[in-house]
């Protein structure tokens, strides 16, 4: 009797989880009804699901994403330019001012890896991490707004926050199905899932976003440099640039994103919609000095 409670109660979770109508509050009430009646390990399979329903706080995701970076920098190393790093910083605090998200937790930043690879990153709480390579693929202040708007999008959607609640929910699913066929507890559970985050993301970092994720990315960097008065066409500019110098190259920006050719075709309805008036003269000067050594 008590294996078939278990397998009611599985089924009645992963049918809360496909329906994404229960919140952490309503998991917590269950798990306190299950362990009023004694159920222990229904009790925790509750709390295992209120766990992954928790809302992820701005500070929570400034940390994350601070882990990530560590994580990053393991692999990199920075570049010091203090130089060329405050002009990037610039370029982006001047997407991010007028954009739907300009505060963060702690701010935006934008640093630079000593590669050159051509790649680009960026983490939950606003961490950017641009290589030399690919910081040398840029001919303009513009180009180079469209490497971190890209950037910036990616952050802005939340892309890595929604892979995290995604795998929250579902290992928590696994483990209460699990639960259910061996009648066994899920008392750690809620430690599991907090170790799941940095590994989740520190995935993404080597394995990119989805598709739809990154075509998502650069709709947002148009509409971030339109609005900075940036020259959105620069991001087709850039990733012709990028697809010239591709070749038969499988890593960095060519490992982990569409092909430069799928990002064009999908960016041109975008464009189409997007009209600013050309002011790239003005920042040449700028620009050439930024990048003077």
């Amino acid at each position: 009797m008590k294996r078939f409670n278990h397998l009611i109660i599985a089924a009645a979770l992963i049918s809360a989880v496909a329906l994404a109508s229960c919140t952490s509050e309503g998991f917590a009430f269950m798990g306190q009804l299950a362990s009023a009646v004694g159920d222990d390990s229904t009790a925790n399979a509750f709390n295992s699901m209120s766990k992954a329903a928790e809302e992820i706080t701005p500070e929570n995701e400034y940390y994350i994403g601070r882990s990530v970076a560590a994580n990053l920098l393991t692999n990199y190393k920075l570049y010091e330019d203090k130089k060329l790093e405050t002009y990037l910083n610039k370029i982006c605090r001047t997407m991010v001012i007028n954009s739907d998200d300009p505060e963060l937790y702690n701010g935006y930043h934008v640093k630079i890896l000593d590669s050159t690879e051509v790649n680009a990153f960026s983490t939950s709480g606003g961490h950017i991490f641009i290589t030399r390579g690919l910081i040398s693929c840029a001919d303009s202040e513009d180009a180079l707004a469209a490497v971190i708007a890209h950037e910036i999008g990616h952050i802005q959607l939340k892309h890595s926050l929604k892979s995290i609640k995604t795998s929250r929910y579902t290992e928590a699913v696994k483990a209460t199905a699990g639960a259910a066929a061996s009648a066994v507890g899920l008392g750690d559970m809620a430690s599991t899932l907090d170790d799941m985050v940095g590994d989740v993301i520190s995935d993404m970092v080597n394995n990119g976003y989805s598709q739809g994720q990154e075509y998502d990315a650069d709709k947002k960097a148009i509409e971030l440099m339109a609005g900075a008065g940036y020259s959105p066409d620069a991001m087709i500019s850039m990733l012709k640039k990028m697809s010239e110098q591709q070749g038969t190259k499988k890593s960095g920006f060519y490992k982990t994103h569409p092909s430069p050719e799928n990002r064009i075709s999908h960016l041109n309805s975008t464009l189409k919609k997007t009209q600013v008036e050309d002011t790239t003269e003005f920042r040449e000067d700028r620009y050439a000095s930024a990048m003077k050594k």
